[in-house]
């Protein structure tokens, strides 16, 4: 059972806190095992909230005194907070408390990182700290003091006095507490500087550990890079006099938003040519746009509490796509994104743990930090814009920052002022947030007399709690093509609001061919009847990028479901269909590498589910085999051509044209390793100047059972550097044969530089593992059994990262009788460990569900 009562928090009872704080101030008195806190808090009474105690949230703290208007007094403590009495009107409430930041293995609130302070207090960290209203709706201005030897001691804001052995810094911008933040440590800082539009100076440090300086050019300049783009394209200027990332080993996240003092994972933030992999480069281009962009979307601007957690998480995520596209590719970054949330939003949808965007109820937030929240949060953004317009949009957002600035909104805020803008009744579009699982999009078509029309019909499945759903508005881009593959209506939107609904286009001389869901634009499963030709002429002539990659996409998993279920050959018009992409030198390179890119054997199992198949893992890892080295052979010809013709010269760039050729390099590799026994491969790792290069030799050696001798070659090389050897644990448990995967993993396990307790590493071991779906899902159930011991010696050190690893059981409803009663094994051995968390208590309940 759980350690602490689990209470379910629910969206319907939400009450303003009693006290508005007009002030805080904070001494930290850094020891690794005895942190004293002092705070000092100005309360005034809150005339709009309902009759209530006064109640200060805090966990793990040790009181040493508290004090109302200088009075010492004794409130009544529990394990969740403090509650008082307290006069009518303003009063100073003062306490100080005791913490050990050193065995804080939760990684919430003020914790250790080799030898370095640091927090994270998003969502219920501050609790971890110190008493205070620990909930986003109470904003005030902070003043922090942090006593410390150490040389670097940071926090929110402008600095101020700063002397040996202390520094002082306040922020002017009131805040919730959750964006509070804290860094001490022996750092050095990596510089720079930016002037806004209107001719502020703002400082800019990147802190990073000794010997990572080399690591942090890239990202200063992603971070100058998001700055000019945000004031460009939204208009919105930094408001404080610097802005300070600190770079951290030890992080449950990617990242966090704290006003001024943005603490990420090292992962998120450095990198170099030598260790870093352009998918590395664009990740950390992205999430240091996403957390800049959040002093917006989320600092000025926060939520009204935790089930608006997509107002600014939704958002800032379709700001950073925006942001990506326009540095890089918007056709790739789209089908990128797409990949990313059929993988990880629609297999929610479709399983135990399926909610809404915004929830009407929790035991644990953080286990809403879901792909729901912030990737389908993002489809809702992108949807909207589509509806509205260009034009409309970004008078909504002015609306927006104008009316909400300094405050803590909602979703309905959020869709008023697109009401107050467009003159717009968007009820039933808000549906999007209220209602989960993925839409069923199925379309017929039929032409007469110069007709076309398409008849769509929309229905969604049953999710937890939510049995029947009702008809979502749903922006349809459509676009027609002629037989010769000319294209007769440029892309225009079909708003869908009824269940059934069909539009007509008129004054056509021959039936065109439709481009459906251009764009992606809305996140639904397409459903339509349609032949092999049909999908290869749209993969040769479709104008739109990303139907274009998506035709080819169908024509994949078309050839795969026929060999899993019919025992059919591999088709041939996929075949030739990939070699004219190949051979289409108009093409972008990261285009076709990204078509040659096969689905994954979860994307199949899932597929094969949805119409009536149970996916047997081992048959799909053996179809995908088969047909990648048809792939091969068929293309034979055209591989050495394209891995020649994709070579970059000169010295690395991470720019989206070199990084598209390398890409391409990599597919091609891949398919030419399956001809040659791995030759080519063991040449390029041997001359590769860059991690790219290297791990795509690796990972194409690694995957054809090959590369021993260059695994432990990597191994020596990189044995010093923490990110790398990431890289080098996630590969092997990740691309091992699924026979082999759980034992590989298990070994990793034993490795004297598996260190458990760090995120990255565990994630790195274990999430391999589990993301290799054929070995995960062996019959065996060994790799079962060795997630959940492992989860379960995890849970009493670090809840959030089990929590959240834990949703690879997710899908055991998929699965034959056999591999079914071995999941809900181990989910039941892992929900009956004494002392179990609260977060992995309540998610391994809902993905067990009332059936199991």
């Amino acid at each position: 059972m759980p350690s602490t009562t689990e209470q379910t928090i629910y969206l319907s009872d939400y009450k303003e806190f009693s006290h508005f704080i007009d002030g805080v101030e904070l001494t930290f008195q850094l020891s690794p095992t005895k942190t004293r806190v002092k705070s000092k808090i100005h309360f005034r009474p809150n005339p709009k909230a309902p009759e209530q105690a006064f109640f200060l949230h805090g966990e793990h703290l040790k009181l040493i005194s508290a004090h109302i208007d200088g009075v010492k007094i004794s409130p009544t403590l529990t394990e969740t907070g403090l509650t008082a009495e307290v006069p009518n009107g303003p009063f100073i409430f003062e306490a100080e408390v005791e913490i050990s930041p050193e065995t804080n293995t939760a990684l919430e609130g003020l914790y250790m990182s080799n030898g370095m302070y640091c927090t994270q207090c998003e969502a219920e960290g501050f609790r971890k700290i110190t008493y205070y209203p620990d909930r986003p709706d109470v904003m005030a201005t902070f003043k922090v003091r942090v006593e410390s030897a150490l040389p670097v001691l940071l926090s929110n804001g402008n600095s101020g006095t700063s002397d040996e052995g202390f520094a002082e810094w306040h922020d002017p911008w009131p805040k919730p507490a959750y964006l509070f933040a804290l860094v001490a440590g022996d750092l050095i800082a990596h510089t720079d500087s930016f002037t806004t539009k209107s001719g502020k100076d703002v400082a800019l440090n990147i802190y990073v550990r000794p010997g990572d300086e080399d690591k942090c050019a890239f990202g200063m300049g992603a971070l100058k890079r998001s700055m000019r783009w945000d004031e460009d394209v939204y208009g919105r200027e930094y408001d404080l006099d610097i802005f300070n990332i600190v770079a951290v080993d030890d992080f449950n996240m990617g990242a966090m938003e704290n006003k001024g003092l943005n603490i990420f994972n090292s992962s998120c933030v450095l990198a170099s040519p030598e260790t870093s992999t352009d998918a590395n480069f664009e990740r950390i281009e992205g999430i240091i746009a996403h957390e800049y962009f959040h002093n917006w979307t989320g600092n000025r601007i926060t939520c009204r509490d935790w089930f608006q957690l997509c107002l600014k998480e939704g958002l800032t995520v379709f700001r950073d796509q925006q942001f990506t596209g326009d540095m890089r590719s918007h056709a790739v970054k789209r089908i990128d994104d797409v990949i990313t949330l059929r993988a990880r939003q629609f297999r929610e949808d479709n399983g135990p743990l399926a909610h809404p965007v915004r929830p009407e109820s929790f035991v644990e937030i953080n286990n809403f930090y879901t792909a729901t929240v912030y990737d389908k949060g993002a489809e809702v953004i992108g949807m909207l814009k589509r509806l509205v317009g260009d034009e409309n949009y970004k008078r909504a957002l002015d609306l927006y920052f104008g009316r909400h600035d300094g405050d803590a909104a909602t979703i309905d805020d959020w869709l008023k002022v697109f009401e107050d803008t467009t003159g717009r009744d968007l009820t039933q579009f808000s549906k999007w947030y209220s209602q989960a699982g993925t839409p069923r999009l199925s379309v017929t078509d039929e032409f007469s007399d110069g007709t076309y029309i398409l008849h769509f019909k929309q229905a969604t499945p049953p999710t937890p709690g939510q049995p029947v759903k009702d008809p979502r508005v749903i922006p349809i881009a459509v676009g027609l093509l002629n037989p010769n593959g000319d294209e007769v209506r440029e892309t225009c939107i079909l708003e869908m609001t009824e269940a059934e609904q069909s539009f007509r286009f008129t004054g056509l001389s021959t039936k065109p061919i439709p481009s459906i869901l251009r764009a992606f634009s809305a996140p639904v499963i397409l459903e339509r009847q349609s032949s092999t030709k049909e999908r290869a002429f749209l993969l040769a002539h479709d104008t739109d990028p990303f139907n274009k990659w998506e035709a080819g996409r169908a024509l994949a998993k078309e050839t795969l479901v026929a060999m899993l279920t019919a025992d059919a050959p591999v088709n041939s018009d996929f075949l030739d269909a990939l070699a004219a992409v190949l051979r289409d030198e108009n093409l972008d390179p990261a285009f076709q590498a990204l078509a040659l890119a096969l689905p994954s054997q979860d994307d199949i199992a899932q597929t094969l589910f949805d119409v009536g198949v149970t996916p047997d893992p081992m048959a799909i890892y053996t179809a995908l085999e088969t047909l990648s080295q048809s792939i091969a052979q068929h293309l034979q010809d055209l591989l050495p051509r394209i891995y020649a013709a994709n070579h970059v010269e000169g010295p690395f760039s991470s720019e989206a044209a070199p990084a598209g050729k390398r890409a391409l390099q990599g597919a091609v590799l891949g398919l030419i390793s399956r001809l040659d026994g791995g030759d080519q491969a063991r040449a390029q790792y041997t001359a590769a100047d860059n991690m790219t290069q290297q791990l795509q030799a690796l990972a194409c050696l690694l995957r054809i059972d090959r590369g021993q001798t260059e695994l432990a070659s990597f191994e020596t090389q990189w044995a010093q550097d923490r990110l790398v050897m990431d890289k080098w644990f996630g590969l092997q448990s990740g691309l091992a044969a699924p026979q082999k995967a759980a034992a590989i993993t298990e070994t990793l396990t034993k490795h004297a530089a598996f260190d458990w307790k760090n995120p990255n590493r565990f994630r790195a071991a274990l999430g391999g593992l589990t993301a290799n779906t054929a070995g995960f899902h062996a019959a065996d159930g060994a790799g079962y059994k060795l997630v959940a011991d492992w989860l379960i010696k995890l849970d009493a050190a670090n809840p959030q990262t089990t929590a959240r690893m834990s949703t690879a059981f997710d899908s055991w409803r998929r699965y034959d009788a056999g591999r079914q009663g071995q999941m809900i094994e181990q989910l039941k051995r892992i929900q009956a460990t004494p002392n179990l968390s609260r977060d992995t208590h309540e998610m391994v309940t809902r993905i067990l569900g009332s059936d199991a």
